[in-house]
Formats: structure tokens, sequence, C-alpha cells
């Protein structure tokens, strides 16, 4: 059985009137998630870029009388396919709806062409989080707090996500097996066909070797420096294969936050993974899982709302560190400390929240059933904290 996703209900409301592009990680579900949004739709017609009777019915646009939703999947791939889009668009709007799926960052591959601003409205797919795991989609505000209720089922559902991350394959299957054949056959297929097809890099095994190297710098300041040396590469080429394989979703990077009330080291960010689970270290795939929910808490009022709202680090010339501050057109919502055990409360998560007045801080924790407030700082067990957010 298909499982809907969270952001099926505002990708109905938005293709009224535009079209839809989905982004997001190979293997998330954007596939998926298109074919049931097209279950509302009478005949709705699917065409892969990848095979080739679909990409020949694309260039010679034959598509199948009546169709009223055309979900194109992997067409960034073609060299004009923002002009190509935009003239189905302009052109049968009002035949048929579009949707656009793809592994990279559709907002990035502008080759050539007209732009497509103000046709369409861009959605980042995320893998499973709590919330959604255990299938809520809690009611949280940008700048309140939410309520923390307690959800059933979210105890045990935190346990697999932490194991075997939010992919649904891995997630679903709940299989030891099945999640190292996921890693391997993901990242192969991610270098040998998804960035082989649209860049124009010759060294395809050390780009597989460095998504061996960035799971070991999940959760510390991230330098290129030491990477160009294992690599034996040049600092140029590296930041371009990090560039690379952010765009297509393999990895993010958070910077520091700025304020003038901190002094604040702008320069290093932190790196985390889209997959959780290739992190062996338990600390730090606790807090690549907890910086995952938060970036899609971030992109969802962004894509869906419209928010300025950015995800980021706190850390001062002095070396004090706070993991993650959400902020609202630069003003702090809450900001975030995650630890294994420790409930003893972070010096530096009360400094900052001092410091720059954070209405919510949050010391998240791995332990169940924690939940209470000292100093103004709540410290809360991670399936609580996950299982409220989006």
């Amino acid at each position: 059985m298909l499982k809907k996703r969270y952001l099926d209900k505002f990708i109905k409301e938005d293709i009224q009137n535009k079209m839809v592009f989905i982004g997001g990680p190979r293997q998330v579900g954007k596939t998926t998630l298109a074919k049931l949004v097209g279950k509302k739709y009478k005949k709705p017609v699917y065409l892969n870029w990848d095979f080739r009777d679909d990409r020949k019915k694309i260039i010679e646009e034959k598509f199948e009388s009546g169709a009223d939703l055309i979900i194109f999947d992997e067409i960034h791939k073609y060299k004009q396919w923002r002009n190509y889009i935009k003239g189905e668009f302009d052109k049968n709007k009002d035949k048929y709806d579009i949707i656009v799926t793809g592994s990279a960052r559709l907002d990035y591959y502008r080759r050539g062409g007209d732009s497509l601003l103000g046709r369409y409205h861009y959605f980042r797919l995320h893998p499973f989080s709590l919330a959604e795991a255990i299938g809520i989609q809690p009611e949280i505000e940008v700048l309140k707090e939410s309520d923390f209720l307690i959800h059933k089922g979210a105890s045990s559902a935190f346990d697999r996500l932490f194991k075997f991350g939010g992919f649904p394959e891995p997630f679903i299957k709940q299989d030891m097996k099945t999640l190292r054949r996921f890693h391997n056959e993901r990242k192969e297929r991610l270098v040998k066909e998804d960035i082989r097809d649209m860049e124009s890099i010759r060294d395809l095994s050390s780009l597989e070797l460095l998504t061996e190297m960035i799971p070991e710098k999940v959760g510390s300041m991230f330098s290129l420096n030491s990477l160009k040396e294992d690599l034996a590469v040049t600092h140029k080429t590296v930041s371009l294969w990090v560039d690379v394989l952010e765009r297509f979703y393999y990895h993010f990077r958070i910077y520091p936050f700025a304020s003038t009330k901190i002094k604040s080291l702008r320069k290093e960010p932190k790196i985390y993974l889209w997959d959780w689970s290739e992190i062996e270290d338990e600390a730090a795939r606790l807090e690549n899982m907890i910086a995952s929910h938060l970036l899609k808490l971030v992109h969802f009022f962004h894509d869906v709302e419209g928010r300025k709202i950015e995800l980021n680090f706190l850390r001062d010339r002095e070396g004090r560190e706070v993991d993650f501050i959400i902020s609202v057109n630069k003003k702090p919502w809450m900001a975030i400390e995650v630890k294994l055990k420790d409930q003893k409360i972070s010096k530096n998560l009360k400094y900052f929240s001092e410091r720059i007045n954070i209405p919510f801080v949050y010391q998240v924790v791995k332990e169940k059933n924690i939940d209470f407030t000292q100093n103004n700082i709540r410290i809360i067990s991670a399936d609580k904290f996950l299982s409220n957010l989006i």
C-alpha cells in the first residue's frame, strides 16, 4: 500500500494554478508521490527521460489523447529542458497539469533558455520523519512553541528511524541486509548514473571515494583542506565535487548564525547527510537525524508558506558552540543542543540563549521519558521532540 506523503495536499492545491517541481534525493519517493497525486486525475501520464521510449515521446511531444496530468521524471537531464517545459506549460496549461521530478536541484540546472520564474512551485521532498512515520502532521506555527504532545508509537518509530533511516525502502523493510544494499546501490547509481549524466567529472572513482569520507565529517567543522590532501586533488576540484554532491542531495551544509551580539566565525560550515543511517558513530548519527528533521521543518515552511526561514548553528570566536538555531526573518525562533544522555544543561546553550534572546531553547537527549525545564531551557527526549515537528 502506498503511503500518503506530507506534501500531498499542498501539491494538489498548488498544481491548480502552476506547475509543480519535486526535488529530492534518489529513492526518497518523488515518483511515488507524483503518482499518488495523479490518482485524482482521469488520465495521468508518466514519462521518464531515462527510458528510451519515453524520451522519444517527450522530444516528439507525443502524449496520449485526453491526458490531464503529465509527470516528467528526470527531464532535467535534457539540455533544453527548461525551454521545453516552459513551452508545454504556456501552450497546454488549459489541457493538462504538469509535475516535474528530479534527483538534482531543479532550481540549479538552468542550461540555457528563458526563466520559468512565476510558472512553478518547487517542493523538496524529505525522507520519513518521526511525525510522518507515525502518520501525523502536528500543528506547528513559526515563532511559537509546539505543544509537545505524547504520540502513540513515537518511541518505537524513533528507534526504527534511528537504525534504518527515513528512506522508504530500508525503513519499511527494517532489515540490515536491505539497508547495506540500499547504501551501496544508492551511492553507485548517484555517482555513476545521475552525476555522470549531468556533470563533466572524469574521476568518478575519487568522487565515489569522497562519499565514503564525508560521513566521518558529520557534525564537526567541515574543512576542504583535509579532503583535498586525502584525495590528492586541488582545492578547486574537491570544492566542486562537494558542491555537486550537495546539488544531488547527498549531503547538506549549514553555516554559522550571524548576529551583531556575538563575534561569530563565519567561514566553515558543518555537514550532514540526507541519509543519517550511513553514520556509524551513535552521537553523530543522532545529531544528523535531528539536523535532518529541522531542515525538513525549514524547507516545509519555505516551500509551502514562502517563509524566510533558515537553519544555522551557533559558534563564536571563543569556541562556544550550539548545534542548531532556526531563525525567521533573521529573528531567532529556537535553539537546539543534542546530547546522547547528558541531562546537565549545556553552558554554551545557556550563554547563547541569554546573549541573543532566543525564545525557545531545547536540549534534546536520546534517553526516553525526559521532559523538564530548568533555567528556561527545556530538556526533552528526542522521540517526543521530533514527533511534534513536520
